[in-house]
């Protein structure tokens, strides 16, 4: 069976195009930082998202790991919201791998902290607290669906960090998606933060990696807790080269599956019994009203027979996302496969 896996987009597999670069990638040794392929990956990913130097790492949660290793010591706190990558999904690295704390905020809706209750969690110089040292930024926001922050946000929020003597680093996994979806440069999201991890391996669909940026200095300090963490590479040009397609062409029709979350959630809508939010870029969200005498397995099982792939986002809630791999005709076929589903 052909799947319309709409689980996730780190689904995704690489392009005819990437599996030939990878296949004629230029490589060396890049933990001696000699590999010229990831070398021009870093170098791209840096004037991207507008900072001086980029490392290459395995995946989205070592680029935050290393960042918050970078940025914080043991008994430093990094403020975040509860709803963010990092504090549901990293395993708890921070704190079991660097002995950070996390103070939780409440994201709103949008996924954004609200900048008073930033301000209120910053500690003070009390020797019975940890040092709050750190403001983490998801950009987009998985959990609350796919939402994105805007330039202005982000400015006020590293503003106030920074007048703090904070730091702010921002999980910017989708921040293409997010600068697609506002017409903007990515640039303009990352900028005020001091570092930034964005993900290859999603929309992108490079087959595996991520990319941290951040200051000369900072990069040189995430190097040696990359190391430190087993994360250096050594001939990596050849998923860089991956990379470099992602940033410089798949980065450019993320719009497409924008698009087409939209169609999706409108044909869903129709559907009695689902309740299903407006997609801000490529995910769609719904949920399954009591209405519907249907466990959520058996929704998901139901499905699987039909050929569709769907995650679960919560109790009664679910998540699917667009990608690359999902074409027009799938679009369709998913909303008939539900209308099958929910209407038998």
């Amino acid at each position: 069976m052909v799947w319309i896996d709409l689980r996730s987009d780190t689904v995704t597999k690489p392009t005819p195009e990437m599996l030939e670069a990878m296949a004629q990638a230029e490589v060396g040794d890049d933990v001696y930082g000699e590999d010229p392929t990831v070398n021009r990956l870093q170098e791209l990913a840096a004037e991207k998202t507008g900072k001086e130097d980029a490392l290459f790492v395995a995946s989205g949660t070592m680029g935050n790991l290393v960042a918050i290793l970078t940025h914080c010591g043991r008994g430093d706190e990094a403020i975040m919201g509860n709803q963010a990558h990092t504090f549901l999904h990293e395993a708890g690295g921070i704190s079991a791998l660097g002995g950070v704390h996390s103070f939780q905020l409440p994201n709103q809706a949008d996924g954004s902290l609200a900048l008073a209750d930033v301000e209120a969690a910053i500690r003070s110089d009390d020797p019975h607290e940890p040092v709050s040292r750190l403001v983490c930024l998801e950009n987009t926001h998985n959990h609350c669906g796919g939402t994105f922050q805007t330039p202005e946000y982000t400015r006020r929020l590293a503003d106030l960090a920074h007048r703090h003597g904070l730091a702010v680093h921002l999980d910017g996994a989708r921040i293409f998606n997010a600068a697609v979806a506002q017409g903007v440069e990515v640039k303009a999201l990352t900028e005020p933060v001091d570092s930034v991890t964005f993900c290859l391996s999603k929309g992108l669909c490079a087959p595996v990696g991520s990319v941290l940026c951040g200051s000369k200095d900072f990069i040189q300090r995430a190097r040696r807790i990359r190391k430190m963490l087993g994360g250096g590479m050594r001939q990596a040009g050849v998923i860089a080269a991956a990379g470099i397609i992602a940033i410089e062409k798949m980065s450019l029709r993320l719009g497409e599956d924008h698009a087409r979350a939209r169609t999706l959630a409108a044909g869903l809508s129709r559907i009695p019994g689902l309740r299903v939010n407006e997609p801000a870029t490529n995910m769609v969200f719904f949920t399954l009203e009591e209405t519907v005498p249907l466990p959520e397995q058996e929704l998901i099982a139901r499905l699987k027979q039909r050929g569709v792939l769907i995650g679960q986002a919560g109790p009664r809630r679910f998540r699917l996302v667009l990608h690359y791999w999902i074409r027009d005709d799938d679009v369709a076929q998913t909303v008939a496969a539900f209308e099958a589903v929910l209407r038998n």
